[in-house]
């Protein structure tokens, strides 16, 4: 073998000649070409894959962007379009300067890989696709040419990304839902998305997004084994109700109802400690997590949670929380008892995030007989900062609820049915309407024509004559609560076949 080998070497270099044979200027090139080729094939993977992260940074970007209150077809893509290769973004590089982008907006239901619902989204879409092409030049495998091969002058790199608006299981969260269940919300809703009861079609909102959030943790989101909790969602309501009869708000059948207790005033930032007895409560269920019968997002809500069934239970199989009212409205104690709750619950699962979630039309005007005793009102001039107090009541909610996110707590307002006008204990220079009300108690409000926290069932194109709201202005309940959970979760990427 070894001798072989010498005389290949020896028919290479020939002495005599002092030149390198004809073939092997062949072999040369030849071995040039082949390095030329590794080095451009090398280089347009280094691209691919450049390529490839922006597109999903892009396709995150445009997901996220997608949940953002106003939405549109045209802020998506601005977003994608800053995250992108070829449009200047933050992840543009020389090689890949001009590559196209395409971008596909879907309506993608039926997937347990899609948690958020389309309506979710006031662009109507929950998942979005961004395919970025680019062809990038070659430089060594030219040399072919010497050997009258054509080789390509560019390669062509492709790299799709897919991502929906919300996985539902990354922020833990601690959710305090507070619920109007006054008198009022007896009337019908003749929206043709529920067309029931304001309480009925309140109660769907909230088992929308019960279906949306992650009830347990990544180990234990599994059929047949116990869940350990992750998301915990507790229902607050008012007027107050006997804390010993809450059950019955909880009891399928509907043969009771919760005793109707006067409106009672939690201590601002108090320890909280459940209500027990005959005492006043304002919530109706404690922070559960077994709502899901899978233990996972999207699972089926199960008939034996508490919380599903004070929800309506599944599908609204359930009476449920009733409106039977009879002490008026002051909503001001039960957001300062949320609050309380929510701080505990934070105490207790270190890392989570409280949210509270407030459904109401806004029209807070109790009289002295739906108040605790020692309760009173002189004239106007408590600011609002006077608590409790029967004069400024709407102001005193817009207090409560600035102080809960003073406390880092992210308030969600809804105005239910909310008018432009009333909240008759708010006078003078204090003088507010119910739909500001609401507006001026959301996390985030600056000026009535930006309030990201702050939704309405009235839509333009409901005509309703209410309140709409600014950023949020064309979605109904299931879509507003679902719009709301994708805030509280992060989009995700998902395989490009689902559809």
């Amino acid at each position: 073998m070894k001798t072989q080998a010498f005389r290949f070497m020896r028919r290479l270099f020939r002495e005599e000649s002092g030149q390198l044979l004809p073939w092997m200027v062949f072999l040369s090139i030849l071995v040039t070409g082949v390095a030329g080729l590794t080095i451009d094939l090398g280089s347009a993977y280094v691209s691919y894959r450049q390529l490839q992260a922006s597109t999903d940074a892009a396709a995150l970007a445009g997901a996220y962007a997608l949940g953002v209150p106003g939405a549109t077809t045209d802020s998506v893509t601005s977003q994608i379009n800053l995250y992108a290769s070829g449009s200047g973004g933050a992840n543009a590089t020389p090689a890949l300067a001009g590559a196209a982008v395409t971008i596909a907006f879907k309506c993608i239901t039926g997937s347990n890989m899609v948690a958020a619902s389309c309506s979710a989204s006031s662009t109507g879409y929950n998942t979005v696709r961004v395919t970025q092409t680019k062809g990038v030049p070659t430089f060594f495998i030219n040399m072919l040419k010497l050997f009258k091969i054509t080789p390509a002058s560019t390669l062509s790199l492709s790299a799709t990304g897919t991502a929906t608006m919300a996985s539902g299981a990354d922020d833990q969260v601690n959710v305090a839902m507070v619920v109007d269940s006054t008198a009022s919300m007896q009337s019908n809703d003749s929206d043709a998305n529920c067309g029931k009861t304001r309480i009925y079609c309140a109660l769907q909102g909230v088992r929308t997004m019960l279906g949306l959030l992650a009830p347990c943790t990544g180990s234990t989101s599994k059929s047949g084994v116990t869940c350990s909790p992750y998301d915990r969602v507790s229902l607050f309501t008012y007027p107050n109700i006997a804390a010993n009869t809450a059950s019955a708000d909880q009891d399928c059948s509907g043969s009771t109802n919760p005793t109707i207790k006067p409106y009672t005033t939690p201590a601002k930032g108090a320890t909280w400690s459940a209500p027990t007895g005959s005492t006043g409560s304002y919530q109706i269920t404690s922070y559960l997590s077994d709502w899901s019968t899978n233990n996972q997002v999207g699972g089926s809500l199960s008939n034996s949670s508490g919380i599903v069934e004070a929800a309506g239970g599944p599908s609204g199989s359930c009476t449920g929380v009733q409106a039977t009212g009879g002490q008026g409205t002051y909503f001001a104690g039960a957001i300062y008892a949320a609050q309380s709750s929510l701080a505990a619950q934070q105490l207790a699962n270190v890392g989570s995030r409280n949210v509270m979630i407030i459904l109401s039309d806004g029209d807070a005007s109790a009289s002295s007989g739906h108040m605790i005793s020692g309760t009173s009102g002189s004239n106007v001039g408590h600011n609002g900062n006077t608590y409790p107090s029967l004069d400024d009541q709407c102001q005193q909610a817009i207090t409560a609820a600035k102080y809960a996110s003073g406390q880092g707590t992210e308030v969600f307002t809804i105005a239910y049915g909310a008018s432009n006008s009333g909240c008759s204990t708010d006078t003078g220079s204090l003088a507010i309407s119910p739909c500001n009300t609401m507006m001026q108690m959301s996390t985030g409000y600056t000026s009535a024509t930006s309030a990201p926290r702050f939704y309405s069932d009235a839509t333009a194109s409901q005509n309703k004559g209410q309140c709409t709201s600014p950023n949020n202005p064309n979605l109904n309940l299931t879509g507003i609560f679902g719009n709301i959970t994708a805030q509280l979760t992060k989009p995700r990427l998902i395989p490009n076949n689902v559809n």
